[in-house]
């Protein structure tokens, strides 16, 4: 079976929005804070209403926090049900954004549909901005009714790697293979290949010759059984230690899904 994502709007059809640009009363300060913004994955930590309550809505996923993308214009919301996202600016010291559009997912999960609704309708509302740079950067939402969202940044991949990284697109087989490790038994290796699109998207050209990769790719959890494409960014890795990779993979989206036999 195969698996595709579509986009709907969340609320309505989606307006067009400026992009991010410096706030002329901030003296160039947006604009260097939207560099800030950009390094850092934005991951909630805390969240309270105007009488001090915890936003339970917001927390439908407790082992895997919402997660806030800020970067060339857009932002993006991960782990809630779907993902979620829009163009946006920041505007006299407020996070302006457009409707909010989301992948079409089934939310077998009430409280997953109600965090969609919960983050959504938060962003939607214009929430001042707040960000506290340093090593452990903070950024606090607080919306007019009173809520304060807090999240706590996580260095991008670029920002660890100092680069934007080559994306590639891996082909990954539905079983893993056995691979020699000098420090783990019983090692065993994705099987992948490099597949190539053109830019509508569409295959082109052979695929690369399957190859077992010596190490993990980040953000991916291998199923057993399920042939995947993923569209990954790979990095150079400065002076590496000897015999670890000289290069990084990191999950960027996965393209295509479908379990052996389907």
């Amino acid at each position: 079976m195969k698996y595709a994502w579509l986009i709907l709007p969340l609320l309505a059809a989606c307006a067009t929005t400026p992009k991010s640009e410096a706030g002329a009363a901030a003296g160039g300060k947006a604009s260097a804070d939207a560099s800030t913004l950009a390094a850092y994955h934005w991951r909630l930590h805390e969240a309270n209403g105007r009488d001090g309550k915890r936003i339970d809505a917001l927390f439908a996923r407790p082992q895997q926090p919402l997660q806030l993308d800020l970067r060339d214009g857009r932002l993006g919301v991960s782990n809630a049900c779907n993902r979620i996202g829009s163009e946006y600016r920041i505007e006299k010291g407020r996070l302006v954004s457009g409707r909010m559009a989301q992948t079409l997912m089934a939310c077998a999960d009430p409280a997953l549909a109600a965090l969609d609704r919960a983050i959504g309708q938060r962003l939607e509302s214009r929430p001042r901005i707040d960000l506290t740079p340093g090593d452990a950067p903070h950024l606090r939402l607080t919306t007019d009714s009173g809520d304060t969202l807090d999240f706590v940044g996580v260095p991008t991949a670029e920002t660890r790697y100092g680069g934007a990284g080559e994306t590639v697109f891996l082909e990954v087989d539905a079983q893993t293979q056995p691979c020699s490790h000098p420090l783990i038994p019983d090692r065993r290796c994705l099987k992948v290949r490099e597949r190539h699109y053109d830019a509508n998207g569409l295959a082109a050209g052979a695929p690369g010759e399957w190859q077992l990769l010596y190490q993990d790719i980040e953000g991916y959890a291998h199923e057993a059984g399920v042939r995947n494409v993923l569209r990954v960014k790979r990095y150079a890795i400065k002076n590496p230690p000897a015999d670890a990779p000289s290069q990084a993979y990191v999950l960027d989206m996965v393209v295509e899904s479908e379990r052996a036999g389907h």
